[in-house]
């Protein structure tokens, strides 16, 4: 078993693709078969695996996401109390909460076992830039 930290500096809303980071990591490790954790360490991001080769995919995704939980000022959201850390905080959990923290990916013979067009993201909920830490961990 092994474990490595990753941060990601954000520049706001948008997904951060690590993927070549974490297939990095599996390799140092020359796992023969085993589980890849993936684990965000906050509340107001995510991660996905996502299809890494139609930037129009990215954008879509996060036009949904913006219309499914808008600005804490929009009228719509006018239910939510949590409001101390800006508009964007609330509609960011609410984002995290309906995606991950957490992925397992299967590995074998030293490579994750993603798909021919799937890359791991990391889903920025925040308007403002933020350093994202990730912890990636291999077990056997």
């Amino acid at each position: 078993m092994a474990q490595t930290s990753l941060t990601i500096e954000t520049q706001g809303q948008g997904l951060y693709e690590f993927t070549g980071e974490a297939a990095a990591f599996v390799a140092r490790e020359s796992a023969d078969e085993g589980l890849l954790t993936v684990f965000v360490r906050h509340t107001s991001c995510s991660l996905i695996i996502q299809e890494n080769a139609d930037p129009g995919v990215q954008r879509d995704l996060k036009a949904f996401f913006a219309r499914l939980a808008p600005p804490a000022d929009d009228p719509s959201m006018g239910w939510i109390v949590h409001r101390s850390e800006g508009r964007d905080d609330m509609p960011a959990h609410i984002k995290a909460a309906l995606t991950q923290t957490s992925l397992g990916i299967p590995v074998a013979n030293g490579r994750m076992l993603l798909g021919t067009w799937q890359g791991i993201y990391l889903f920025e909920h925040r308007d403002s830039p933020h350093r994202r830490q990730i912890v990636l961990h291999m077990g056997g």
